[in-house]
């Protein structure tokens, strides 16, 4: 059996986060997702969430695409991870191109295409978009 291991904050669940676990989950027969607790990712400098970690869980899970998922707590999980669930692919999106390179030594690492014009980024800015215009017809002194 290949197993597959992927990881994302997954905030916002979106038509790239699916694409991205589809292709994941087509690299092999078992699919481990990780998700970013809220304190990790505010060790990484990602302090706009909107959601909490249980609610990016079950999103996860509601896809019914991946096998497991598991929280991923602290930095160097991945490797942990890859031993302990004997992964065989370790995959993201292509944004991260090399910065997973040294995973190599422990299985294989395959960088996925992004979905062009869709991100979570993308999305809580167009939902915090402030609009200001006038109303009216008379002439502004």
């Amino acid at each position: 059996m290949k197993k597959v291991i992927t990881y994302g904050t997954y905030d916002l669940l979106h038509f790239g986060h699916i694409r991205l676990l589809e292709r994941a989950k087509a690299l092999g027969d078992y699919l481990i997702v990780g998700v970013t607790s809220d304190d990790y990712d505010k060790t990484r400098g990602k302090i706009n969430n909107k959601q909490t970690l249980m609610e990016r869980v079950a999103a996860i899970k509601a896809t019914n695409i991946a096998n497991e998922v598991i929280a991923e707590e602290y930095e160097g999980q991945k490797i942990d991870d890859i031993r302990r669930y004997k992964i065989d692919i370790f995959t993201v999106g292509s944004d991260w191109e090399g910065k997973f390179d040294y995973l190599k030594e422990y299985c294989q690492v395959i960088y996925l295409p992004r979905t062009e014009g869709v991100s979570s980024t993308e999305i809580r800015a167009e939902k915090n978009k402030l609009i200001i215009g006038l109303i009216g017809d008379s002439e502004m002194i």
